[in-house]
């Protein structure tokens, strides 16, 4: 993997095929490959129908295959309400079971898992819906945390959960006191409470991931951008600044971060740098496709951004830097490829979604 990027790197070519990006996005590195060979299984990724699931769920069958051990099963739990939604995993080795984690007799009756990686949640169309954020982002943990009490579990969290802070700041840190703005905020700050109280509780090992945010070819910030640059449309320039990190790094952090689960709740930031301007990614994508950028929106001093320091020492720089991730979403998106079509809506400052 890693000599496939470098030499990737060099060129505008996009790194893989269309028919190739899932394949691409889930390879582990050897450092991933080692922490496989540590897990405890079976291993759960619960909510593995979202858009990191399939690459979580993939990239620790192909860690734990690379590390000797293919009898340690993963497998992806979801509603799967389409059958075919099933597919992309079956082609990766991986096992599917349908299950509402809403449902306390379907979470009573998953297997044993003895490693959680946990990404369920919910977010887009919840403006106004304390209820629906409520039972999937505080009610659903709570359960979970409680059925699974003595795995490790690694729960996704968002850097929404810190208060806006200053590029110059250099992001917020895990030791950094919470302020959430905004309903969806403080549910995803609900949701670590209540993986944190089963930490306290009952020793359960658990790591809290910030996430602060993932970008592939077809979703993400950098999608966002370019996509309005593309098509003449202005870019919202009122969130700022941003920091995004490549998914397949993203996950392969995650991946690794088990041996962060503690009790008290360990914190990790899963975070890019440079923080970069929207403005400045814009301009970036207008030179690359020959486009003009428009601009709407007033800059703001601050944004939710989060230091990745204690990430970068434990796990290295990430494989993928930020001008290879512009230049393959542009020529990505130049291309005509598909997208997940399902904007991030990262220029909100309200915390409605």
């Amino acid at each position: 993997m890693g000599d496939h990027v470098t030499r990737t790197m060099s060129g505008g070519d996009l790194p893989c095929g269309p028919d190739e990006v899932d394949d691409f996005l889930a390879m582990p590195s050897p450092a991933a490959v080692q922490a496989a060979a540590r897990l405890e299984g079976p291993v759960g990724v619960l909510g593995a129908g979202g858009k990191m699931g399939l690459h979580m769920a993939a990239m620790l069958r192909r860690a734990l295959d690379a590390a000797g051990r293919p009898h340690v099963q993963v497998v992806a739990v979801s509603r799967f309400a389409a059958s075919a939604s099933r597919d992309p995993f079956t082609r990766s080795g991986v096992p599917t079971l349908s299950a509402d984690l809403l449902d306390a007799a379907a979470v009573a009756a998953l297997p044993d898992f003895r490693t959680v990686y946990y990404l369920a949640g919910i977010k887009f169309g919840t403006a106004g819906r304390g209820d629906a954020l409520r039972r999937f982002n505080e009610e659903m943990p709570a359960s979970v945390a409680g059925r699974f009490s003595a795995a490790r579990i690694v729960a996704f969290s968002t850097g929404c959960v810190y208060p806006f802070v200053a590029p110059a700041s250099g992001g917020s840190r895990e030791t950094d006191e919470p302020d959430p703005v905004g309903d969806y905020a403080v549910s995803c700050f609900n949701r670590e409470r209540a993986f944190a109280d089963a930490a306290t509780r009952d020793g359960t090992p658990v790591v809290l991931i910030r996430l602060n945010y993932a970008v592939e070819f077809r979703y993400g910030v950098l999608v966002d951008v370019c996509r309005r640059v593309l098509d003449g449309e202005p870019v919202d320039v009122s969130t700022g600044y941003v920091n995004v990190i490549w998914q397949r790094d993203a996950v392969d952090q995650i991946l690794r971060s088990v041996d962060r689960a503690a009790a008290p709740a360990a914190v990790l930031n899963v975070a890019g740098l440079p923080i970069v301007a929207v403005r400045e990614l814009a301009g970036r994508f207008g030179g690359i496709l020959g486009c003009e950028p428009r601009f709407t929106g007033r800059e703001q001093p601050t944004a939710w951004l989060s230091d990745p320091s204690l990430a970068r020492r434990l796990y290295g720089e990430p494989q993928v830097g930020l001008d290879d991730a512009i230049r393959w979403t542009a020529a990505w998106l130049a291309a005509g490829n598909a997208t997940l079509g399902k904007p991030t809506q990262f220029e909100r400052r309200d915390g409605r979604f």
